[in-house]
């Protein structure tokens, strides 16, 4: 593998004029790599540009949609509040002294769900291999897809414009033969934009780019990298493997390594698919410890609960994923209901047992919990009679909360509980 140095010129930046149809793609020779075609998708700036389309007096104005009490945090801010220096988890009381004119609007999580529901379900339509990471972003894997949707490019380009004409929303794309690659690429030209990182170039197309944009280099681990010498991508995939490992550990070393020569051999895993009903969320912080988990996969399986209901389906099986924060890695973990369940409390009992085999060690930045081994309600079973019974009436009770909410809104009620 050849090393590329930080001399390499960065790709240009796409010209200004119509964002929406422009994409940067660059001709290459064919490459060796995997032919694999992959998006990714996400939203610009999601929460706040749902906030401007719902209230188009904002528009051109600085957003920050977050916690509006004293210690509240920035979930989100405009791509105009963010020329001032705001960005997400930032402390709420800083960022509107950076941006005191700024209008400061509460998280509507059930909107941000809907809108959200309505871009997978377009994402859907033009792959079955959809890989939701957060409400606002999303592989595909468009391998094969040609004679369906054309050339990537124009595929790109259709899945922005339907988001818009779908939603009012702008999108950025990135594709490219991996994960890492895409995810990357849908970075490089916010907002709208689309980014093609070319085939048989990946290596030399990141080279020039700092070392933070590396999956797992946080602020320290760049820090620790910069002060020997390493600022680019190429200067880590020109780095000596042994004092790479020596620095900051053989395992991570061997996955900056990688992703630094275009390495990323995941696959696009749909979490959403015929065969469960899932939900998840990607923090803004990291979070450790199980105990910090539990509250949180409790929100996911009330909502997963009501989406079983909602579509008559109870299910078998529960699954919790967890994603690490360090390596990236994605960790998932199944098990079986004691009898087919639509009510929250038994999906949240079995998924509680789950977490006993995951490694609690390193900090967590996603949770996530589906229910599988889905099947009608009608479908026969043979409970244990006095769970049967417990069961039953957890499920009437959340089938009455159902229609109360149906009737007078989410905020009529809510369960206790932690």
């Amino acid at each position: 593998m050849a090393c590329y140095l930080s001399s390499i010129a960065a790709p240009a930046l796409a010209p200004p004029g119509d964002r929406a149809t422009h994409a940067r793609a660059i001709v290459a020779p064919p490459s060796r790599m995997a032919d694999r075609t992959i998006f990714h998708v996400d939203m610009d700036a999601f929460f706040a540009s749902v906030e401007v389309r719902d209230r188009p007096e904002l528009r051109g104005r600085p957003v920050i949609v977050g916690g509006t009490h004293r210690r509240g945090v920035v979930s989100t801010a405009s791509y105009e509040a963010r020329g001032f220096g705001v960005h997400s988890a930032m402390p709420m009381a800083h960022a509107i002294r950076l941006c005191p004119q700024a209008v400061v609007l509460p998280v509507r999580m059930h909107v941000y769900a809907e809108v959200s529901e309505q871009i997978m379900q377009i994402l859907g339509s033009f792959s079955p291999l959809v890989e939701p990471l957060s409400l606002d972003e999303a592989f595909l894997d468009m391998t094969g897809t040609e004679t369906l949707h054309g050339p990537a490019l124009q595929a790109a380009r259709a899945i922005k414009t339907r988001i818009r004409e779908v939603t009012g929303l702008t999108a950025s794309v990135g594709v490219a033969c991996n994960k890492f690659l895409a995810k990357l690429a849908s970075d490089l030209d916010k907002p709208d934009g689309l980014t093609v990182v070319p085939r048989g170039r990946e290596a030399a197309f990141i080279a020039p780019l700092p070392i933070r944009r590396l999956w797992g280099v946080g602020p320290r681990t760049a820090s620790e990298l910069e002060a020997g010498g390493l600022r680019t991508i190429g200067d880590i995939a020109c780095a000596d493997p042994a004092q790479l490992a020596r620095r900051l550990g053989p395992s991570l070393a061997r996955h900056i390594l990688a992703l630094a020569h275009a390495r990323d051999d995941r696959p696009v895993i749909p979490w959403h698919d015929a065969r469960s009903v899932g939900s998840e969320e990607t923090f803004e912080r990291d979070i450790r410890g199980k105990d910090s988990v539990i509250p949180v996969l409790r929100r996911h399986a009330d909502r997963v609960a009501r989406r079983l209901r909602a579509q008559q389906l109870v299910a078998g099986a529960v699954r919790v994923k967890v994603r690490y924060r360090r390596t990236f890695c994605l960790a998932t973990r199944e098990g079986p209901l004691p009898e087919p369940s639509d009510d929250s409390e038994t999906l949240m009992r079995a998924a509680v047992l789950l977490l006993e085999r995951f490694d609690w060690r390193e900090p967590v930045r996603l949770v996530g919990l589906a229910a599988s081994d889905l099947r009608t309600q009608a479908s026969p079973m043979q409970p244990d009679l006095f769970d049967h019974a417990r069961a039953r009436k957890q499920s009437t009770l959340e089938h009455t909360l159902d229609a109360l909410r149906e009737r007078f809104g989410d905020g009529i009620i809510r369960k206790g509980g932690g």
